[in-house]
Order: structure tokens, then sequence, then C-alpha cells
């Protein structure tokens, strides 16, 4: 295999947002993050204190999410609440734009609110959700864009609530639209360590997913029957 299991873990951003997950199972969610050294967790805004609690000490950054699922809040709410996820220790932000100002085609204003997310995030990094499943080719250029011109670390392809996730297709038009200074996150539908292998070699760079235990296992077995065969 071209990455091993450390690099693959690198690249994940281990989600644990269900909307019915208990304590217990945001423990656990950690755990597993913590066992194989993920590049982040992804919670719910409410756990983000107890995540960065159990993950004091790791190499594992916690990230949350902003306007979450839909993107409809104002951009004052939004503000709101990454200062409070950033105060209580949130390093990742994953803030979902207003998909409706995008699609009437106001995207001066969805570039602004990204700003301002930008702003008050400070040095933690800002992840700009699109949510690929209602948007025209056009309007996903056009957010990609905006996003770079905002100050965004990385464009995203969908929250994991929408109709349809992450596509090839929509990943090598994202990534080809900013430039080498933005990443691209695939979030969706991610759910074996195929899918993540065909979305990198066009050019992503993190993957949110909660099978990440399921997919870094099935590179270790792929890596010692590999190399039992070589022997």
């Amino acid at each position: 295999m071209d990455f091993t299991v450390s690099q693959i873990a690198r690249m994940i951003d281990h989600s644990i947002l269900q909307p019915q997950f208990t304590v217990e199972d945001v423990r656990s969610g950690c755990a597993v993050a913590a066992k194989y050294q993920v590049a982040s967790v992804c919670v719910r805004p409410s756990d983000v204190p107890l995540a960065v609690e159990l993950l004091r000490g790791t190499e594992v950054r916690v990230g949350t999410v902003i306007g979450f699922p839909h993107g409809d809040t104002s951009t004052e709410v939004k503000v709101a609440e990454t200062e409070q996820a950033v105060a209580r220790g949130a390093t990742e932000i994953d803030m979902v734009i207003n998909i409706g100002w995008l699609r009437s085609g106001d995207v001066a204003a969805v570039e602004t609110e990204i700003k301002e997310i930008v702003r008050v995030a400070g040095a933690a990094h800002v992840k700009v959700i699109l949510e690929t499943a209602y948007l025209t080719d056009e309007e996903k250029l056009a957010a990609c864009w905006a996003a770079e011109r905002a100050g965004a670390a990385f464009v995203k392809t969908s929250t994991g609530f929408a109709p349809t996730g992450a596509t090839i297709d929509d990943l090598a038009l994202m990534r080809s639209a900013v430039s080498s200074q933005v990443q691209v996150k695939a979030s969706g539908g991610i759910r074996s360590l195929d899918t993540m292998l065909a979305m990198a070699a066009v050019g992503v760079t993190r993957f949110g997913t909660s099978a990440t235990a399921e997919i870094l296992e099935d590179l270790a077995r792929r890596q010692v029957t590999a190399y039992a065969r070589r022997g």
C-alpha cells in the first residue's frame, strides 16, 4: 500500500455527531481517536469540553461543528458558537454555509459570513461545509472561491445529514477550484478504505468518518497479507 496505517489515521477526523449519542458514546469515540491517533475528533458543540479533557496529552485535535447541520442560523449565532467552541478548546471548526444564500446568488453574503468565522476562530482551522448535495457545479465553484478568499483552511463536501455525501466528481471539482493553500475534506458516506484511497488520489487530504476503526484495521490486514506474500 502507498500509505501506512499511521498516515491514513492522520488524515481522519473521527466523527461523533449523531444526535442520539450518549456521553458514553462520546467517550468511546474519543477512545477510538486516541487509540489510532487520528488527526481530530469532530464532536457536537456541547461535547467539546469532554473531548478536550479525554484527549489531553494526545496529538488528536478537537473539532466541532457550527451552524450544523443546515447552515441557516444567523451569522451572529454562528460567530457566538465559534467563539464559545474556541474558548472551550476546539482547534478545528467545521462550519456550514448558508446554503439558501448561495443558491440565491448572494455569494458576497456567504463570503462575509465565512470571513467572520475565520476571524473569531483565530488559530483554529476553519473548514467550510458546502453541502454539495443541494448545489450545482457552478454554485460549488462559487462557494469554494468564496471560502478561499475568506481565509478558510479547508473546503468540505457534506455534513453527512443530506441525501447524498461526497463523490469523486465533486471532490475533483473542489480541488481544481482552490489553490494549494486550501485543503479539501471529504465527508458523507465514507465507510471503506477503498473509498478513501480513491478520494486521496484526486487530492483529498482529510476525511470525516465514523468508520475509523474498520478502515484502519482493513489497511493493517492488507499490509500483513502483502508482507506475507512478499516473504
